[in-house]
């Protein structure tokens, strides 16, 4: 069933939170030209439909945020950055949540169908209602289909790419993007057959004594060409462990088909960490967060100690800021060149001015001019505003009787409830 279609226009700038000659790059390398010099089509699936059990949440899993921003967010990001004409997300459990969260949020440029598999009944069966969302007239052979958990927050748009590029260059049927791990437990274990193609992928709880051995192990990424993917899922069977239609059993429908069916190792593993509980979250938040830290300082930013510093994937930080340890910037926040932040400063989305400084303080949606200096031990409650050149001390702003702290200055921190993203049913 569809559920909502959102076209976007596209922008002159692309990736959310990329450089635009990166993301630039990996468009092209995902882009290959037909005999007749069009481009082929490329679609992408997201899977997003699963409970999360393990998160023990009220909270869909997809919409567990990372740095600040759903999860299934960071996944749509690295797709944003590649020629990709529509992206079918697959929604299930609280699925009017989780479509009004990417509504709201998706990144710019990007035309996004939802579909529902009402009835969880596998990955199989997600992408057989997937396929539901896909326009008939990308349906020819030319064209190819990305397919990717909505619970990868850490790929990068360029192994994306990559895989995509490899898919096309080696003329496969379907490619998968592998991993080589030394403890493989609960992983489905790649098998190959003739010419070292991939004969199937077996799930941890259907592999022999044998199969248990292999090192190689199935992501759940994969590049399809579409034509193959219809014919294939209606010969797929629910005759295993546990019950289900497994996408993964495509594999060997392709290969018992005469098909080639080929895979690209990850250089990095932790880029195909999925996130099924709260620890694992934690992981790969730090991961993000290092990335995060790494990127601006090469774009100009000092931190004492990277360690210590939390940003948001949507802060916005100028050239020559300084954070001291301690500094926690949250949401949408902007630091304008040369501004102070730290030690032991809580920010959330707010603005500050170029040259100020903001020390051992909780600031929540305020505006800090030029100049200004707040702190320490300041709270600058919703809505505050502090003029350029003012101080603002523990008690309210010092420097002028003109009054240069319009909203109130000093009171209880700041409510800790994340920004809202469910629907008020779900609340």
């Amino acid at each position: 069933m569809v559920i909502r279609t959102f076209p976007q226009s596209y922008p002159d700038e692309w990736g959310s939170n990329g450089d635009s000659e990166r993301a630039a790059g990996a468009r092209s390398a995902a882009t290959t030209p037909r005999a007749g010099g069009s481009a082929r089509h490329l679609t992408a699936v997201v899977l997003a439909a699963g409970e999360g059990t393990r998160m023990r949440s009220a909270r869909p899993k997809p919409l567990h945020r990372l740095c600040g921003r759903p999860m299934v967010l960071h996944v749509l990001d690295a797709l944003a950055e590649l020629s990709v004409t529509r992206v079918v997300v697959v929604v299930g459990h609280r699925a009017e949540w989780v479509t009004k969260t990417l509504i709201e949020h998706a990144p710019t440029g990007m035309a996004i169908e939802f579909v529902e598999q009402v009835e969880q009944r596998g990955t199989g069966d997600a992408m057989s209602v997937a396929l539901t969302g896909l326009p008939d007239d990308e349906g020819d052979e030319e064209s190819d289909v990305v397919v990717l958990p909505g619970d990868t927050p850490l790929l990068r748009p360029t192994t994306l790419a990559r895989l995509v590029r490899h898919h096309r260059e080696s003329e496969a049927a379907a490619t998968l993007l592998t991993a080589e791990i030394d403890e493989p437990a609960g992983y489905g274990r790649v098998v190959r057959g003739r010419n070292d193609s991939v004969a199937r992928v077996v799930e941890q709880g259907d592999a022999t004594e044998e199969e248990l051995e292999v090192k190689e192990v199935n992501t759940s990424i994969y590049c399809f060409r579409r034509s193959v993917l219809a014919p294939s899922l209606r010969r797929l069977s629910p005759a295993n462990a546990q019950g289900e239609y497994y996408l993964t059993d495509v594999v060997g429908v392709l290969y018992e088909a005469g098909h080639n069916v080929g895979s690209m190792v990850v250089v990095d593993t932790m880029e195909v960490a999925g996130v099924n509980d709260r620890a694992q979250l934690a992981v790969a938040e730090a991961e993000l967060r290092d990335r995060i830290n790494e990127r601006w300082m090469r774009r100009g930013v000092t931190m004492w100690d990277p360690e210590r510093t939390y940003i948001d994937a949507d802060v916005r930080l100028g050239t020559d800021v300084v954070l001291l340890p301690g500094v926690i910037l949250q949401g949408t926040c902007e630091i304008d060149e040369h501004a102070e932040i730290g030690p032991n400063a809580h920010l959330v989305d707010t603005k500050v001015g170029e040259g100020a400084v903001v020390m051992a303080s909780v600031c929540r949606r305020s505006v800090i001019g030029h100049d200004a200096r707040v702190g320490p031990f300041a709270v600058l409650v919703e809505g505050s505003e502090v003029a350029a050149g003012s101080v603002v001390g523990a008690t309210g702003a010092v420097g002028s009787s003109s009054g240069l702290l319009s909203g109130p200055a000093t009171g209880a921190g700041p409510p800790t409830d994340e920004p809202t993203d469910e629907p008020d049913s779900a609340r």
